[in-house]
């Protein structure tokens, strides 16, 4: 009978320190911990591939298209420093798994996994598209990124997009604010932890506050500029007159929930809303040397001149 009781107590502690184990970690002050070093890589596509029909799949479809995908990446662009095959890019990311179900998109509102464009939001884009593949007269037509003001794809600001590189979030964490610093062009978001309302001012990756709802930490951010509307290469585009809302809920030592909600009305037809996991890295987050303002703006512009010349030589 002895016995019977030890194991019991041995089991019940074992499985009380594996909860402990298991429960998302909290700071000093109480609050849940948000802090790590976090990466976004995943092998699962903002909208959903033609090649699913459903929010969820199995791990053997899942495995075949992180195959897939990866062989595709490799053999889309030639060899050479930055080419895709060189150290530049991140390739090797799982398709992201909520509740150990493989995901088909990050979308996950409206159904269909889709970015709901509306016809005017689809024709900015185009525009916007258009812009940056073929004005060369003007250095502020550049996107942002190209101008090294903002990071690449929309990686940087919110909401937060997946790039292909740079990756690393930082995630800093004190009583009344919430600092992520990111290692795509060394941008730092510092975030009040305040509840008060949206000043009326525009900045760089826009002008958030946030407010705890239980265990999740909720970011509302809107006053965007209009000149990081357009998202390159990704390419998306939402408008200055966005408003987004980040939630983020620690799920254990290694994983954080991801969800944001956008509210567009000049671009897309309804909000649409996503889920991402977050998963720790154990780094390093390196420094990123942006030269593209160095050599991208002369080079465009002289080659535009070129253009110029080169029209004005023709009969």
């Amino acid at each position: 009978m002895r016995r019977v009781i030890l194991l019991a107590v041995i089991a019940a502690v074992a499985c009380a320190q594996a909860a402990a184990q298991d429960a998302p970690p909290r700071t000093p002050w109480g609050a849940p911990d948000l802090q790590a070093l976090w990466s976004n890589m995943t092998a699962t596509p903002l909208e959903r591939p033609p090649a699913f029909d459903s929010l969820t799949t199995t791990d053997e479809r899942a495995e075949a298209f992180e195959h897939a995908s990866r062989n595709a990446f490799l053999t889309d662009e030639s060899d050479g420093i930055g080419g895709r095959q060189s150290e530049w890019w991140e390739i090797e990311g799982e398709m992201t798994r909520i509740d150990g179900v493989a995901r088909t998109s990050l979308i996950v509102e409206p159904g269909n996994g889709r970015l709901p464009y509306s016809d005017a939001g689809r024709a900015r884009l185009q525009a916007a598209m258009a812009d940056n593949l073929h004005r060369f007269d003007d250095p502020e037509t550049r996107p942002a990124t190209e101008r090294c003001l903002v990071g690449g794809s929309g990686s940087t600001g919110a909401p937060i997009f997946m790039g292909r590189y740079n990756t690393h979030y930082r995630f800093v964490q004190t009583p009344d604010h919430l600092v992520i610093a990111m290692e795509q062009n060394n941008n730092v978001r510092i975030i009040p932890i305040t509840g008060k309302p949206q000043p009326d001012f525009r900045r760089w990756m826009g002008v958030s506050r946030a407010h705890w709802d239980g265990e999740t930490l909720v970011v509302e951010t809107a006053g965007f500029m209009p000149g990081d509307a357009f998202k390159p290469a990704a390419p998306i585009l939402v408008s200055d007159k966005a408003h987004v809302t980040e939630r983020f809920t620690r799920l254990s030592e290694g994983e954080l929930l991801y969800e944001y909600t956008v509210v567009d009305p000049d671009t897309f037809t309804q909000a649409w809303r996503v889920q991402q996991v977050f998963l720790a890295s154990n780094g390093p987050m390196f420094e990123t040397a942006c030269h593209e303002n160095n050599h991208s703006l002369p080079n465009i512009l002289g080659g535009g001149r070129e253009a110029d010349r080169a029209a004005a030589r023709k009969p």
